[in-house]
């Protein structure tokens, strides 16, 4: 492992590069960092774009595995069996802490213990544009943005009168994979239409120590569609209607290192949206609505590979949130205002039952709410390359009562080449519906979590072929929820008593002249918890400090280089790598997860603007490296595949 960072090291002060992925360009537009179009000179905040065409050059990719390549982003399980639960982790923030948003509207499942949102369910086919914006954003976005949101930002109409284009691949392990698109502009009215289809026979979930024990393939099959219709109701005003459904069932195994042939689980999302949009001379003033219901079904006979206590279960978990929002932006001379206030309710039902040795057993279903109102608002000062923005948000829970946050962003562009920042922003984490509700664990009296974020940082623009941007970060969060369990009375339960701190720094570096691209990114992230309990819940009689960024790896490296052999033809290959991790093992001491680093290779070949073919080799030494351990990563596979778009 110290090899790789020696060849960093060389790489980093002997070239000049930056992440395939990140996008530094100072005079590009984004709109996650203020909810308006802004371009990243005007703005402190730290935010990386993927672009449409990076997109493309990712054809062999699902979304985890693409941003498990961005800076300071950890997809744990991306590169695992289809259909893993995959948490999204920024600079080591627990799960949850990152808040998920779909052309710029907050999804989450309240059905989760943490409100996490299923990056599954997501296409990367169906995608046009992604914005990672880092740092606390609760003042913008609410609870849930911690340590950054995520915004996914799907295909919507072109220029062009009618388009239509679609994706056919496939691959290893029987992958077949096929997207269908077509979109269109009227007068007064625009239409889009995306459907996916994804499957595969897989591999086995759980690893086979052994090498003898014939696990089973656990396969994966998804359906997912989205459509967009949109009016103009005036000259001024547009009125849009979307939906998105997605489904998968895949094959899951008992635990890590234990196969189980029987074991299935089914998820589901479905979501409708309505906005409307006022443009005037210096601003616009939008009013949105979100309905998002996501279910989740897990069945387990359990004939091939009887559990302990027992041999058949099913449960159903069910999580619905109703989000409407209603915000302003003003621009007045030196000045930029928005003021708005948001409205989120949500619930979940779930049960479970099962039967065994001991009989059957009905875990108490649980039947939860919750409601919260956010008025918000932020005012931004330009002069002379100067932008000061200082915001701020009032929570009002319907479980806990209220809370506050603030965001100040200054920043300085030095003569449209460079800029310097410092950011300090609070956030919160609302306790969710399961931490305050279950039967046996939950507490009624939890307050929010919540964070102090400080970032400081330059990003450099000096003219092509060379980009770059370094950022330190601290992050403190108190009032952490832990689960808590008390070996004497046999009583668990969640409360508010830990203290966790992570810092760490980032660097994105590039060269791109003429056919070739360098690029590269290095993330350091540490951190430790203070608490008055240990990992399992126990009590350790004071508050001890331990480090507990388990799978969270210290060093993370991306490194890739791309050349346009001519118009048509283009080739690129990639390098990440992740330091030693630690896992947690339940009363005793963490396991250690070996250093990994794996190559792919990629390639297309365009015939004119309307075919591109494409082959996507991942992993091509076949490493064997675990991102959970007793769980298997995919070694050496392929996809190959073309691209239409007429």
């Amino acid at each position: 492992m110290k090899r790789h960072f020696f060849v960093l090291a060389a790489v980093i002060f002997s070239t000049q590069l930056r992440a395939q992925q990140d996008t530094t360009s100072l005079s590009e537009v984004v709109i996650t960092t203020n909810k308006y179009p802004k371009k990243q000179s005007e703005t402190g905040k730290v935010v990386t774009t993927i672009s449409r065409e990076q997109l493309e050059r990712s054809g062999g990719k699902t979304l985890p595995e693409l941003l498990n390549t961005v800076t300071g982003t950890v997809i744990i399980g991306a590169n695992n069996a289809p259909g893993t639960n995959q948490t999204v982790n920024i600079r080591g923030a627990s799960a949850g802490n990152v808040l998920i948003l779909l052309d710029g509207i907050p999804v989450n499942d309240p059905s989760v213990i943490t409100n996490y949102f299923d990056v599954n369910f997501l296409p990367l086919d169906q995608i046009e544009r992604i914005e990672i914006l880092k740092g606390g954003q609760s003042t913008l976005y609410g609870s849930d943005a911690v340590a950054g949101v995520i915004n996914i930002i799907l295909k919507k109409t072109s220029a062009k009168k009618a388009n239509v284009y679609g994706t056919f691949a496939g691959g290893s392990f029987n992958t077949l994979r096929q997207n269908i698109g077509f979109n269109g502009r009227g007068n007064k009215a625009d239409y889009s239409l995306n459907y996916t289809h994804l499957s595969n026979d897989g591999f086995s979930a759980a690893h086979d120590s052994s090498g003898s024990a014939n696990f089973d393939n656990d396969g994966f099959n998804q359906h997912a569609v989205n459509g967009r219709l949109g009016f103009d109701l005036s000259k001024t005003i547009k009125m849009s209607l979307s939906g998105t459904y997605s489904n998968y069932k895949t094959d899951i195994d008992a635990s890590a290192y234990t196969d189980d042939r029987d074991f299935t689980s089914e998820s589901n999302n479905k979501q409708f949206s309505a906005g409307l949009l006022h443009y005037f001379s210096n601003g616009s003033i939008h009013l949105n609505y979100n309905y998002n219901r996501v279910e989740r079904s897990y069945l387990d006979d359990s004939s091939h590979k009887s559990n302990l206590f027992a041999s058949y279960s099913k449960s159903n978990y069910v999580g619905r949130t109703h989000y409407a929002e209603l915000y302003g932006n003003w621009k007045l001379k030196n000045w930029e205002i928005l003021t708005g206030a948001d409205f989120r309710s949500n619930n979940t039902d779930q049960w479970y039952w099962s039967t065994g040795i001991f009989g059957p057993f009905n875990q108490p279903a649980l039947n939860a709410r919750a409601k919260q109102i956010s008025p918000y608002g932020s005012v931004v000062y330009k002069i002379n390359g100067l932008n000061v923005e200082l915001g701020g948000r009032f929570n009002e829970h319907s479980e806990y009562g209220s809370n506050l946050t603030f965001t100040f962003n200054p920043s300085f562009l030095v003569k449209k080449k460079a800029k310097v920042f410092a950011n300090l922003y609070s956030a919160y984490k609302t306790p969710t519906l399961y931490q305050l509700f279950d039967a046996y664990a939950g507490n009624a009296d939890l307050v929010p979590e919540k964070g102090i974020i400080a970032e400081a940082g330059a990003e450099l623009i000096a003219g092509n072929p060379f980009s770059a941007r370094l950022v330190g970060f601290y992050r403190k969060t108190t009032d952490a929820i832990v689960y808590t369990f008390n070996p004497s009375t046999f009583q668990s339960r969640y409360l508010n008593v830990s203290e966790q701190t992570n810092y760490g720094f980032e660097t994105e570096l590039s060269y791109v002249k003429k056919i070739f691209s360098i690029n590269a990114n290095y993330t350091y992230t540490n951190g430790k918890t203070t608490s008055p309990y240990d990992g399992t819940g126990s009590p350790l009689g004071k508050d001890t400090s331990y480090y507990n960024l388990y799978r969270i790896p210290k060093h993370a490296i991306n490194l890739s280089a791309g050349i346009q052999l001519s118009k048509e033809f283009f080739v690129s290959t990639h390098f990440r790598s992740f330091s030693k991790r630690e896992e947690f093992i339940y009363g005793s001491s963490p396991e250690k997860i070996d250093a990994y680093a794996v190559v792919d290779l990629y390639s297309e070949y365009k015939f004119g603007k309307a075919l591109r073919i494409f082959l996507d080799l991942k992993n091509i030494t076949n490493k064997v490296y675990f991102d959970i351990p007793g769980y298997n990563a995919r070694r050496f596979n392929f996809i190959a595949g073309l691209s239409f778009h007429l």
